[in-house]
């Protein structure tokens, strides 16, 4: 367990700065429509899909619990405690499903994994955070809601850049080329 957190340093520090700053963030209204934190939380997929091709399900998953740990617990030292419970509920929930749908496609043409897995764990987490972290506020969470997923959308295309250029860098591991589903 050691030796698999060793070699994934660098995504749970990847996922630990992306969830942070986006508990940061998304306390930063941009208008009616969107907060600033929009931007940033779907790096946190493009993490979890670029560890996911490149380790495998298990290893992925432990990037998303690390992330989750350390990510939380710095949230709720720099950000709204109900924000990082919120964010915290809603990452843990939203991430494993897209390792999960991720798995289930990583055999099917290059982009289809992370653009579905990424698209659809971004709306649950959309519905699950905002709902968390805002009702009852008074403040335009629905609005932030629906500006937050469309960004999400959009950055889910966006990404498809990075991780195909990332993706040739991140080759599957050659003791393991083709990942059990675990």
């Amino acid at each position: 367990m050691v030796h698999a957190l060793h070699r994934l340093w660098l995504p749970i520090l990847a996922m630990t700065v992306a969830v942070v700053a986006s508990n940061i963030l998304v306390q930063y209204p941009i208008n009616d429509w969107l907060t600033w934190g929009a931007f940033t939380y779907p790096a946190a997929f493009l993490v979890t899909d670029l560890t996911n091709r490149r380790y495998g399900t298990a290893s992925a998953r432990r990037v998303v619990y690390a992330g989750f740990a350390i990510a939380v617990a710095m949230s709720l030292w720099l950000a709204d405690p109900r924000i990082a419970l919120a964010s915290g509920a809603a990452f843990l929930v939203s991430q494993l499903m897209d390792v999960t749908v991720f798995d289930r496609l990583r055999r099917r043409p290059w982009w289809q994994a992370p653009l579905i897995s990424s698209s659809l764990a971004s709306a649950f987490d959309t519905v699950l955070f905002f709902t968390i972290a805002f009702v009852g506020t008074g403040l335009p969470w629905v609005s932030w809601a629906v500006g937050d997923w469309g960004v999400k959308m959009a950055m889910a295309l966006a990404m498809l850049v990075p991780y195909r250029a990332l993706m040739q860098i991140l080759l599957p591991l050659p003791a393991d080329p083709v990942r059990p589903r675990n």
